[in-house]
Formats: structure tokens, C-alpha cells, sequence
């Protein structure tokens, strides 16, 4: 998904985040952390004598709280103090939202807060509370991949997309698990402030990617599965060194020692997908690397990967990563300094 650049003036962009007792303490602070670095990029970068952003947690009560992996933070003031408009009110997600859920003086206040404020995001089942609220009736929405079935059952007015980092309804963004917080403050970054600044905080903060919002929330190491078997186990690391090679399910089959029949029903049990689709999402991978990285012909990287030509890698991005690799290297080129 692409998200259009705002105009931006040299002003103050207020940025609050909602938490709560055993929260995770990545949907906190990964996006704060983004806006944070930002405005210290701006002030180093770009000679603002204002902060490009402030950051700001707030809670239902004011002071420490813990998180979900023990570490406590401290909300500055508790939201019922929270006054004035807010351009990004965020909500975290994490082991503590099913309490949260029954906060209502929690809810009503998020409910409430859709007025004053210019956009308003969840990070991962932070999207539960939004809808608790009945802001995201009517919308698509999406969170941690392993509560979308739950998401979409206990609020059926909510059309939960399962696959992408992070989705947009008008001034509402919910996002994916966890890290996906990152990619939607660095997208929500560029909308303020054009693509060479976020991409400038995205190296600072050493990231390896920056995701649009239509991207799965899945690598092929997350999706695929290690299968049980030695045999297998050492195939899709061999397949993974070999990607350039005949990598047909005869030929596979072939190196496992098996018919291919039984070799496709067993790896597809064992790893949770077929050997055709591990096989692609691992070139995709590999050619999106190269992308990224290289200045490298697409031909050339077609055929190095093991895709044989243009069309079939251009078919490939777009079924797994819903973009062209024209438009990806566009997006995610990291130009090498001389």
C-alpha cells in the first residue's frame, strides 16, 4: 500500500502512545523509537530549531507499569490528562489487552479520541481495543497474524485482512505483529516527510527493510516449517545454496531418494507448504536481496536466482510480495556510496 506525502511545515507533530500493563514493550517503543531518531535526523540533517516530533506514553493511570517481558516503563500522564489535538495516537498491543479490553474507561476514551486527532494506529492486538471501541466498524483492519481468526470472530463488523504489515482505512492504521509497528511509523514518517527522510531513519535504526503496507506478514523462514526429517531438513538448505539449479519436484525427489509423489505429500506435510512454493518464495527472496543491494540487471538476477526469465521473477514478485521488481527496486534500492 502506498500512502501519499502530506505537506509538512517545520512544526511540532505530537505523538502519544497508548499502553498498559503487561504490553509488549516492542509495540511501544519500536515506533517511538521511529519519530524519536526522526526528529533528532531533522535537527542534525535539516536545521529544524523545533522537534520534527515529541513522543509520549500514557496509560490509565499515570507512573510505572510493567510489560510483558518484565522491563516496566512510565507513562507520562494518564490518558483521562491527555489534552489538546494529537496528530498520531497509537495503541500497543500485547499479553495485557485482553485486561485492557475490560478497562472501560480505557475504551470510551479511545472512542472519544477519533476527533482530535489526525490519525489513529494500532501495532499488533492493539487493533482489539479499536475495535472494542467500534472505530474500526465497517473497516478492513489486521493485526499478529495468530489472532486474525479471532479478531474477525469476536468483531464481525471488522473485515480482517490476514496478510498485510499493516492496513489503512481513511485516518485509521492497523498493523501486523509486533515489529510491524516499525514499518507503519516509518511509512507514516514518509507521509510526513517525504521518502529520503525515512529512508534515512531506516539506516540509522539499521533496519534491513522497509515493508509496504501490501507486503505478507511472512518470509519463507517464518511461513515454511523445518521438517522433521534429516533428509528433508538438508534438502531446503541445499535448495536454498542451489536456487539456480533444476529445482523441479522430479529433481528434488531425486536427491531425496523418494518417488516424486510421496515426495511432494511428505514435504508439503512436513514443511506447511508445496515444494514449488518454498522454492519461488526463496528465489523471490534471494532476488529481492539483489535488488535491494545490487545494481544488477533484472535478467541477470532472473537468471542467477533461477527463475530463467523476466517474465516468470515479474510473475513471482507479484503473486508473494504484490509488486513488480522494477517497482520494488524503485522502492527499496540502497544506492552505495563511491
Amino acid at each position: 500500500m502506498k500512502i501519499m506525502r502530506t505537506s509538512s511545515a517545520s512544526r511540532t507533530r505530537r505523538i502519544v502512545m497508548v499502553a498498559f500493563p503487561d504490553a509488549q514493550i516492542i509495540d511501544i517503543t519500536g515506533p517511538l523509537e521511529v519519530f524519536g531518531r526522526a526528529a533528532r535526523w531533522m535537527t542534525d540533517e535539516r536545521g529544524w530549531r523545533v522537534p520534527a516530533y515529541t513522543v509520549e506514553i500514557v496509560a490509565t493511570r499515570a507512573g510505572a507499569f510493567p510489560t510483558s517481558s518484565g522491563i516496566r516503563l512510565i507513562a507520562d500522564r494518564s490518558i483521562a490528562q491527555v489534552r489538546g489535538p494529537i496528530d498520531t495516537l497509537l495503541v500497543a498491543g500485547g499479553r495485557g489487552t485482553a485486561a485492557a479490553l475490560r478497562d472501560r474507561a480505557l475504551i470510551d476514551r479511545l472512542r472519544t479520541s477519533i476527533h482530535r486527532t489526525r490519525r489513529l494506529c494500532s501495532v499488533c492486538t492493539g487493533a482489539f481495543l479499536l475495535a472494542e471501541a467500534g472505530l474500526l466498524d465497517g473497516l478492513s483492519a489486521t493485526t499478529h497474524w495468530r489472532q486474525c481468526e479471532q479478531l474477525a470472530t469476536r468483531y464481525p463488523a471488522v473485515s480482517v485482512e490476514t496478510d498485510p504489515i499493516f492496513v489503512r482505512a481513511g485516518k485509521i492504521f492497523t498493523s501486523a505483529g509486533v515489529t510491524a509497528g516499525i514499518d507503519l511509523a516509518l511509512a507514516l514518517l514518509e507521509e510526513d516527510h517525504g521518502r529520503d527522510v525515512a529512508l534515512a531513519v531506516a539506516r540509522e535504526l539499521v533496519m534491513f527493510l522497509r515493508r509496504p503496507g501490501g507486503q505478507s506478514q511472512f518470509s519463507v523462514q517464518l511461513s515454511a516449517q523445518v521438517a522433521d526429517r534429516e533428509p528433508l531438513r538438508d534438502l531446503q538448505r541445499w535448495i536454498a545454496d542451489h536456487l539456480g539449479s533444476d529445482l523441479s519436484v522430479e529433481a528434488l525427489a531425486r536427491r531425496a531418494a523418494m518417488s516424486p509423489r510421496n515426495f511432494a505429500r511428505v514435504f508439503a506435510r512436513e514443511v506447511g507448504m508445496t515444494p514449488g512454493e518454498f522454492v519461488e518464495n526463496l528465489r523471490v527472496e534471494a532476488a529481492r536481496r539483489r535488488l535491494e543491494e545490487s545494481a544488477e540487471g533484472v535478467d541477470s538476477i532472473a537468471s542467477a536466482c533461477g527463475f530463467g526469465t523476466r517474465e516468470s521473477m515479474r510473475r513471482a514478485f507479484l503473486r508473494t510480495l504484490h509488486v513488480p521488481p522494477s517497482a520494488y527496486r524503485s522502492r527499496f534500492h540502497q544506492k552505495l556510496s563511491a
